[in-house]
């Protein structure tokens, strides 16, 4: 159930499985970083769009479409997914790392590991 004052946040424990949480409007939710992501627009519709396509995927797949023209969209789909885990990358490489201190290297481990979890 989404209810309109409330936010549903996704998340992958390293486990594979998507987990979704729910935070109220109003309440802080800390992220670990507090500057500006300039690029959220353009991920949202990015996504927005990979979403609409991996719905039209699903109709194919349950009206029974060749499994081949269901792969070559499937495949659209994951590159249109990469395409925006690079845009997500750049902003957080031009943003959120420009506060890192030169003995800090919290930030980027978990940058590293963040890659290392979307590469696989």
């Amino acid at each position: 159930m989404h209810i309109e004052d409330e936010e549903v946040y996704y998340h992958d424990h390293g486990d594979g499985i998507v987990h979704a949480h729910v935070h109220e409007h109003g309440h802080d939710h800390d992220h670990g970083h507090g500057h500006t992501h300039t690029q959220t627009k353009a991920v949202l519709n990015r996504l927005s769009r990979a979403i609409g396509h991996l719905e039209s995927v699903k109709r194919m797949v349950e009206d029974g479409r060749d499994c081949t023209e269901v792969l070559v969209q499937l495949a659209a789909v994951r590159s249109a997914l990469n395409s925006t885990a690079k845009v997500i990358l750049k902003d957080h490489l031009e943003h959120c790392l420009d506060d890192v201190s030169a003995g800090d290297s919290d930030q980027l481990t978990a940058l590293n590991e963040a890659i290392d979890k979307f590469m696989t």
